[in-house]
């Protein structure tokens, strides 16, 4: 089988409150579309993705042990219904059980073990109930109990054992502005013991965390305040004993617990109201316990999330035992919606927020005990529609349902070995869904969104300065291929507008005159929002947002409706788009100069939307697929000795009619082979199909006609892509990419007979975790060989190479490919693919 390396994966939070969670391993857990994704801050990249949802997952919790040890267990909660539990085998997670009960979409859970292997499962869901289960190892999971609470919603779930015994209790907080303790007394049921009153307005997140003998509640509501409430075990004189009226204390409530015929007495006070946030406070999360000296330690510290777009640290003062705020951290300005949750690393040196963008904000403690952003994975928080690799292959492109056009490149932080990906840039921020791109060149590309003019973009100076600092390659070298005389500096968009404006050095100026004044980071500036960023290391979400916009610098009009499929040939003279269309008036592609940017003809051939397009290597062809079942081919006419060099035109080659087209539904895609000669098919009848031979240097009638026998791939193939090398034998690889989210790798021999179906030969696949949970949209191979962020390109490598790399190990790299893929799941993928291993 292939050996398939996951290098990366680029994805970002569900729009939920309790999506993520952070381990006492370190590793943090969040829902992804229908997934759960496992991220290593320290490494900064996605370790493993846990499909099993059929539906958006909607709130993960790890199930912390008692003496803090890395989890084995997690708990994730989807619109699907469905409670899963999953469970760590041999260093990976694999789902274990599944609680079914729920009849609507789960929105919270909690979960702690009562005893070693025994864990009790809290999850509230929007059909206004709150379940309690009790797993046994891997068998059936049982269903305790279920509270109802009529038409209400409870937003969080926590639970806790209370102290010095092991009766658990649960805390629920919801729409009615209460918080509703209940504890598991001796019976299976649950006993609801008192309901808290105070907040006035829903409650969105409850905590409990034990320490000292007591256990403490947090509570954080839409009233924009957080109450911390103490829960303590009463000797038995004290629940009787007279008042003493002379001492002034908060009121305290008392419940009885009986457990195996003993019964105990606790006590709930309001122990502080904590005001400071400016907005709904979604999250609220205390600082996880550590052992220290043997002894289990529980730092009183708070951190909670707001709507106001900042993060607050709470803790008692020393000495008066008053709750402060002792560090707020945000972001200012943007155009986005505050927080949705937070969590605090096992040590407490690093805290993340995410928002309502789906974005990660990651702050982290340094040696001066200063909170720094820090670096953190991005990625689309809708479906990926398209991607185009650079045509050097040092970054990728993609555009996406969630209106944003990013750039992704490796990046080796100072000291690591390996190079890891990440979002530098967001050229596109836009007001229509993004459908399709086309690099042209390395700087420059073209994009289509659901709207119907096309708009293209060029990177600014300030991009390229950066490009070169965090890709470790010349600067000056960089600015000479991008025509730097006339570059912007950077780009903004005005406050009602969707086009990018070009900001120029001099735009900049009347900010620096202030910046030497007052020169804070919430300096605003007059003219231009543009920040111009000197990059050591990728950009916050914040930056990601406001300064790394690229210029818009051409609109493209001629289509009738929303933009569909763009393709640029390799020589960088031509640009072919096509649209949505129901007839043939519609479904013509349109030809645009890159020169000049003028549209230089229409080609009408189809009936139905053209779905995907694309230009021969050698740029002399070009090749379209349709919804009508019909491929059509179109050959550039070569310059005559009377108009040495006109625009490029095309004519009609070849094309498949309804009586001689193979495929029986939509062709979702195609791509050609890196010798221009043959090109390839994918269609929603499962089928994939490779046509040529294609000579175009030939007069007379093309012959083109099935090369290869028909490879059934058993579901809608809705991508394929050749690989720009060829295999050790000669024979072509091919990536195909299916409805149900896994890639295929073939090989197919042009020599061999298609008669008996032995020209293909499969080369495996992506298995379970490495798969895409819904239909892979698009696939494209780097352009080059070699593993991105790998190669010698960087300047401190360049005499290493020189001295001692062996052709040994230059040959070793050129036998890695590399291949992305685009899916409706939100995620980009990035694979590494050894040749030799096929």
């Amino acid at each position: 089988m292939a050996t398939i390396h996951t290098c990366h994966v680029a994805c970002c939070a569900n729009r939920t409150p309790n999506v993520l969670s952070w381990s006492r391993g370190g590793t943090v857990a969040f829902g992804t579309c229908n997934s759960v994704a496992l991220y290593e801050p320290q490494e900064r990249r996605v370790v493993a993705v846990l499909n099993g949802h059929t539906d958006r997952v909607n709130t993960v919790q790890w199930v912390h042990k008692e003496d803090c040890g890395p989890e084995s267990h997690l708990v994730s909660g989807g619109s699907d219904n469905r409670l899963i539990i999953w469970e760590a085998q041999n260093g990976t997670f694999a789902q274990s059980v599944e609680c079914k009960g729920h009849t609507g979409p789960l929105c919270a859970v909690d979960a702690i073990y009562v005893d070693q292997s025994k864990i009790l499962v809290a999850s509230s869901a929007s059909d206004s109930t709150v379940r309690l289960w009790l797993i046994h190892g891997a068998e059936q999971a049982e269903c305790l109990h279920s509270l109802s609470f009529g038409s209400g919603f409870m937003m969080d779930v926590s639970l806790a054992l209370l102290p010095g015994s092991r009766v658990p209790i649960l805390a629920c907080g919801g729409d009615d502005s209460r918080v509703h303790l209940y504890v598991q007394a001796s019976g299976q049921q649950l006993q609801k013991v008192m309901s808290l009153q105070g907040h006035e307005d829903w409650i969105r997140g409850v905590e409990w965390t034990s320490g000292g003998g007591e256990l403490l509640l947090a509570s954080c509501s839409q009233d924009c305040l957080i109450r911390v409430w103490r829960l303590c075990a009463k000797a038995g004189t004290d629940a009787h004993a007279e008042d003493d009226r002379s001492i002034i204390r908060m009121k305290e409530n008392v419940f009885q617990v009986k457990e195996r015929d003993v019964s105990s007495a606790f006590a709930v006070s309001l122990e502080t109201v904590l005001a400071g946030h400016e907005n709904w406070v979604y999250g609220v999360h205390w600082q996880p316990p550590h052992y220290k000296g043997g002894e289990l330690q529980q730092p009183l510290s708070l951190l909670s999330a707001s709507m106001d777009k900042t993060m607050i640290l709470w803790a008692p003062e020393e000495g008066s035992g008053v709750w402060v705020e002792q560090v707020r951290v945000g972001e200012v300005g943007g155009n986005t919606l505050g927080f949705y949750g937070c969590q605090m690393s096992p040590d407490g040196s690093m805290i993340v927020a995410h928002a309502f963008h789906g974005a990660l904000h990651l702050w982290c403690k340094d040696k001066e005990q200063e909170w720094r952003p820090g670096v953190v994975i991005s990625g689309h928080f809708n479906a990926v529609q398209d991607l185009s690799w650079d045509p050097k292959g040092e970054f990728l492109l993609s555009v996406g349902s969630d209106q944003t056009t990013r750039l992704f490149t490796p990046w080796r932080s100072p000291g690591s070995k390996q190079a890891t990906w990440h979002e530098i840039s967001r050229p596109q921020i836009h007001g229509y869904d993004m459908q399709c791109l086309a690099a042209v060149g390395r700087f420059q590309f073209v994009s289509g969104a659901d709207e119907k003019v096309l708009r293209v973009f060029q990177a600014p100076r300030n991009f390229v300065e950066n490009f070169a600092s965090i890709s470790g390659t010349s600067r000056d070298q960089l600015l000479t291929c991008s025509d730097s005389a006339n570059l912007p500096e950077g780009a903004s968009t005005p406050a009602l507008g969707l086009s990018n404006k070009a900001v120029f050095q001099g735009d900049l100026v009347s900010g620096r005159k202030e910046e030497e004044e007052q020169s804070s980071v919430s300096d605003q500036y007059q003219e231009s929002h543009f920040h111009p960023l000197n990059l050591t290391e990728p950009p916050p979400e914040d930056h990601l947002l406001q300064n790394t916009l690229w210029p818009e610098v051409q609109k493209l009009y001629g289509h009738g409706f929303e933009m569909f499929c763009l393709a640029s040939d390799s020589a960088r003279t031509v640009v072919a788009s096509a649209c949505k269309a129901s007839k043939a008036d519609h479904a013509s592609v349109l030809l645009w100069s890159v020169a000049s940017w003028r549209q230089l003809q229409a080609l009408s051939c189809h009936t139905l939307t053209v779905t995907q397009m694309a230009f021969s290597p050698d740029a002399r062809l070009l090749l379209a697929v349709s919804r009508d079942r019909t491929w059509s081919l179109w050959r550039r006419e070569l310059p005559t000795p009377d108009s040495p060099d006109p625009e490029p035109r095309f004519s009609l080659y070849a094309h498949t009619r309804k009586d001689t087209a193979v495929h029986g539904r939509i062709i979702w895609s195609c791509d050609w082979s890196p010798d221009s000669r043959y090109f390839v098919t994918s269609s929603r009848d499962k089928k994939v199909i490779v046509w040529g031979p294609c000579t175009p240097e030939e007069s007379g009638d093309p012959e083109i006609k099935p090369c290869s026998s028909i490879l059934d791939v058993g579901d809608s193939a809705t991508a394929v892509a050749f690989c720009p090398a060829l295999c050790s034998d000669n024979s072509y690889l091919l990536a195909v990419g299916l409805e149900c989210g896994r890639m295929l790798l073939y090989r197919w021999s042009s020599g061999q007979d298609p008669a008996g179906g032995g020209d293909w030969s499969s080369c495996g696949g992506t298995d379970a975790s490495q798969s895409h949970a819904l239909a892979v949209k698009r696939l494209r191979w780097r352009p080059t060989t070699g593993r991105a962020g790998q190669e010698s390109n960087r300047k401190e490598d360049v005499e290493e190479e020189q001295d001692g790399q062996s052709d040994g190990e230059m040959k070793e790299e050129s036998s890695w490919v590399q291949l992305a893929s685009a899916s409706m799941d939100h995620s980009v993928k990035i694979f590494s693919i050894n040749k030799q291993a096929l």
